[in-house]
């Protein structure tokens, strides 16, 4: 059974800092590109970064680039995404994508940016 469980979500105030994973299972992570995503209240969802199956290659969106960083570990199947400066925009809730041959998706963490 595939499975993509995200943590690390919560209330955080501004200018500060979070540490998501989202640890996967049923398939074989090692080769799968894994993105983070994120869905605003009332807008689009939005790709913010994406890591290569070997964390060889990394790309941002421009809002979060200098801020957010995604990682992986191939030996733990997971993916992880440091999020520091945070702003009140962040706020969504943030959800991990495997692709590959086939597309996966976990259930999100929301994440909170207020004061």
């Amino acid at each position: 059974q595939v499975q993509l469980v995200e943590s690390g979500g919560g209330l955080v105030q501004p200018g500060g800092s979070l540490r998501l994973s989202c640890a996967a299972s049923g398939f074989t992570f090692s080769g799968y590109r894994m993105s983070w995503y994120r869905q605003a209240p009332g807008k689009e969802r939005e790709l913010i970064a994406v890591i290569s199956s070997a964390g060889s290659y990394t790309n941002y969106a421009g809002s979060v680039k200098d801020r957010f960083t995604i990682s992986r570990d191939n030996t733990k199947n997971t993916v992880y995404l440091q999020m520091n400066n945070l702003n009140p925009e962040d706020t969504a809730v943030y959800c991990c994508n495997a692709q590959n041959s086939r597309v996966y998706w976990g259930q999100g963490t929301p994440v909170t940016v207020a004061s």
